[in-house]
C-alpha cells in the first residue's frame, strides 16, 4: 500500500506583484499579506511518496547552498541540510534511502536540495533522477527573462554525475510515464506557459501542480504568476489541467502556499469551483491520503 507524506522543510520570500502578475495589489495582498520589502512569504513544499520498494521525492525545495546574500535577498528559512534532516529526524529515512527524484523543474526553488555545493555532490546518491529531456534543454539556453531562476552551473554538474552512473531517466514529449513499482505508477503531464515542459507528477490520487498553480490562491485562472514566460499559455494550460483533474477527481498539491497543502475542485462552464481545501500544520510532515 502507498503511502504519501507533503514535507516542508523551508521558506523563503518572493515579491508578491511578481507572484500574482496582472492582479492588483488590493486584491492579492488580501489573501497573502506583504512584507515592507513587498514580499510574500511561500512554503517550499516537497513531496515523498513510498511504494513496496521505493521512496519517491518529487522536487527537492531550495537547497542552503546559495549564501547569506542570497538567502537575505529571499528571506530563505531552514535548518542546515534541512530536507536530510526532515527525513531523518521524522521518517527515519537515509539518503541512501531514497530511489527515485522525480524534477518538476530546473528553478533554482524546485532543485536546489538536489546537491551539495562544496564539494559538488548529489545529496541522493543512489537516487534515479527523473529529468525532462526538452524542460533541460531549455534550462542550458534559457531567454533572458527567466535566466535567473536557472543556476546551470549547480544543477549541470549533479546531473552530469547522475548520468555517468547511469542515474538519470530522460523523459520525453507532453506526457507519459514516469516510473513504475508493481501495480503503483506515476506519470506525467506537462504545462509549458511557466517554463517549457514543466512536468507535474500524477496518479489515481494526486497531481503535483509545481508552478502552475504554485498557492491555491492561484487557482482562478487569470491569476497568473508574472514570472511565467508566457501568461497566456499558462491560462490555457489550467483550462486544460483542470479538466483533467475534474474528470478524474485528483487532488492537487500545491508546492508553495503556506496555509493550504492541497485541494480538490470541479471544473464546469469553463471555471473552477473549490469542493475542498486540504489545510497544511506547522509539521514539518503530513501524511495525506490515509
Amino acid at each position: 500500500m502507498k503511502k504519501y507524506y507533503v514535507l516542508h522543510p523551508a521558506v523563503f520570500k518572493l515579491d508578491g506583484g511578481a507572484m500574482f502578475g496582472i492582479i492588483p495589489k488590493p486584491l492579492w495582498q488580501k489573501v497573502i499579506p506583504a512584507d515592507e520589502l513587498n514580499r510574500i512569504q511561500l512554503s517550499l513544499r516537497v513531496m515523498l511518496i513510498q511504494t513496496a520498494t521505493k521512496n519517491i521525492l518529487i522536487d527537492t525545495g531550495i537547497g542552503d547552498y546559495h549564501g547569506e546574500k542570497f538567502d537575505g535577498r529571499f528571506g530563505v528559512e531552514g535548518d542546515k541540510n534541512p530536507l536530510i534532516q526532515i527525513l531523518k529526524d521524522e521518517l527515519d529515512l537515509n539518503q541512501s534511502d531514497i530511489t527515485d527524484v522525480i524534477i518538476s523543474h530546473l528553478h533554482f526553488d524546485h532543485v536546489g536540495g538536489l546537491g551539495f555545493d562544496d564539494p559538488h555532490q548529489l545529496i541522493f546518491p543512489d537516487a534515479t533522477l527523473h529529468v525532462h529531456r526538452q524542460h533541460y534543454d531549455y534550462a542550458l539556453n534559457p531567454t533572458a527573462r527567466d535566466a535567473g531562476s536557472f543556476h546551470g552551473q549547480y544543477f549541470k554538474q549533479l546531473l552530469a554525475m547522475a548520468e555517468k552512473k547511469g542515474k538519470v531517466h530522460w523523459l520525453e514529449g507532453k506526457e507519459g510515464t514516469i516510473l513504475s513499482d508493481g501495480p503503483d505508477t506515476i506519470h506525467f503531464k506537462c504545462s509549458f506557459g511557466h517554463t517549457p515542459y514543466l512536468m507535474h507528477a500524477w496518479d489515481e490520487n494526486f497531481i503535483y501542480m509545481a508552478d502552475l498553480v504554485p498557492t491555491a490562491h492561484h487557482i482562478p485562472i487569470p491569476w497568473v504568476m508574472g514570472y511565467d514566460i508566457a501568461p497566456g499559455q499558462t491560462t490555457k494550460d489550467k483550462e486544460e489541467f483542470y479538466q483533467f483533474i475534474s474528470q478524474t477527481k485528483k487532488t492537487m498539491i500545491f508546492e508553495h502556499d503556506m496555509k493550504t497543502w492541497g485541494a480538490k475542485i470541479e471544473f464546469k462552464n469553463g471555471e473552477p469551483e473549490i469542493l475542498q481545501k486540504f489545510p497544511a500544520t506547522e509539521a514539518k510532515v503530513t501524511e495525506i491520503f490515509t
